[in-house]
């Protein structure tokens, strides 16, 4: 049963009746490890990929914290700080939080940018006990003085490497620094790159170090055909793969924001209705997308990488990778959309002569060949390949430096 599984790791009953009424039948590993190392107060550095139920390994122990000492935030206040790198990230944290605590009646708030912050501003005007924030819009409300983090005594980084690789780590830093010094802090990471490491150093107190092994998501559950096709012809050929019924609930990735636009604009023209979501959307359409998306209004969402670690919907049959990632890790993270809650998915990707070393470094690091569909590629287009990306830490530097100048240059 649920509640003699997870009562085994200490969690109250109130949490157990929530997580009964979800059917959450028995904890990940993530979770067996660091929910009593959490309800001991304990600080941790968790190690998991996406997909390995993190959100409710640090929830769980957080919300049954709070409830123990019942104090009341003060206003503009919160006494737990949760940071996330992506809005959708952001928003799946504060739903499964509301989820989970449905029997505790603790108030929360979600901080994101690419809304207006007036409702964001009257939500913290009381005090809240958990604050779910992206760092860009939090750091623009403390600075407006509509948020002070004097109070905050549970302090959860997740997905930090993603904020590495989106230029945040600074941010980070700097709203660690303005928290208070005696408090629970709790760092997750997919990875852990060399910056990652220096922030959990300096942001964690005698941590305990919770490391899960990748989930096979590669392997088990997961079909995975390969396509190699001619990058002109790749529109063709998922509109022709859409015409299956089977493809029910599909999420299509490409690299860039402009080749997600096209990709939606092509279906349209071919009469089928695709939702994409990506960095030049609004927050309000990228929400409305994701709704219709969660709910099944929209069978086929277009999604760039930024999304790859914020969607969490379960009854996803098939990934299509339109393009392939130029980071291989990518690839595990786009996957992993599928297969979710024990249920089996397909991942379908489509390889133009030019992304052959892209096709390369993702079977590497999968450690299988991809299961080809159709004809190998000609020996004349394996000689179209371009200089593949070998250094991933420099090109992640050098990304970094990039977008942090043109922060730089906008402030300014």
């Amino acid at each position: 049963m649920t509640d003699s599984v997870f009562s085994a790791l200490g969690l109250a009953e109130p949490l157990l009746r929530a997580l009964a009424s979800e059917n959450y039948t028995r904890p990940t590993p993530i979770q067996s490890k660091t929910i009593p190392l959490i309800l001991q107060g304990r600080d941790v550095l968790g190690i998991a990929q996406t997909g390995t139920g993190k959100t409710a390994a640090f929830g769980l122990p957080l919300l049954q914290n709070l409830s123990r000492t019942r104090l009341k935030p003060e206003p503009r206040g919160a006494r737990a700080l949760i940071l996330a790198p992506t809005r959708e990230l952001a928003l799946q944290i504060g739903e499964s939080l509301s989820t989970y605590g449905r029997h505790y009646g603790l108030r929360q708030a979600v901080i994101l940018g690419g809304v207006g912050q007036g409702a964001q501003v009257a939500a913290m005007r009381h005090g809240v006990d958990i604050l779910v924030a992206t760092p860009g819009r939090l750091l623009d409300l403390v600075a407006q003085k509509h948020i002070r983090l004097d109070q905050v005594g549970y302090f959860v980084v997740d997905e930090a490497d993603r904020m590495l690789d989106m230029g945040f780590i600074r941010d980070v830093r700097r709203i660690a620094g303005a928290l208070p010094r005696k408090r629970q802090s709790l760092l997750f990471s997919a990875t852990m790159p060399g910056d990652v490491v220096h922030l959990a150093h300096e942001m964690l107190n005698e941590p305990v170090r919770v490391d899960v092994a990748p989930p096979t998501v590669t392997a088990d559950r997961i079909e995975q055909k390969l396509f190699h096709v001619a990058a002109q012809e790749k529109r063709k050929l998922l509109v022709n793969l859409l015409h299956d019924p089977a493809l029910a609930r599909v999420i299509v990735f490409t690299r860039t924001k402009h080749g997600a636009n096209k990709v939606v604009e092509h279906l349209a023209k071919a009469g089928i209705a695709a939702e994409a979501i990506h960095g030049n959307k609004s927050q309000n359409a990228r929400v409305r997308a994701m709704e219709n998306f969660r709910s099944g209004r929209a069978r086929l969402l277009v999604a760039t990488d930024i999304a790859a670690r914020g969607i969490d919907v379960d009854g996803i049959t098939h990934v299509v990778n339109y393009e392939l990632p130029n980071e291989p890790e990518s690839y595990v993270h786009r996957i992993g959309r599928t297969a979710r809650a024990g249920a089996g998915g397909v991942a379908i990707s489509f390889c133009a002569p030019e992304e052959q070393a892209y096709l390369r470094d993702i079977e590497q690091l999968v450690k299988r060949k991809l299961a080809v569909v159709g004809e190998e590629p000609t020996a004349v287009a394996r000689g179209k390949e371009p200089e593949r990306v070998i250094d991933y830490a420099k090109k992640r530097k050098f990304r970094q430096r990039r977008y942090r100048g043109g922060r730089d240059r906008k402030a300014a």
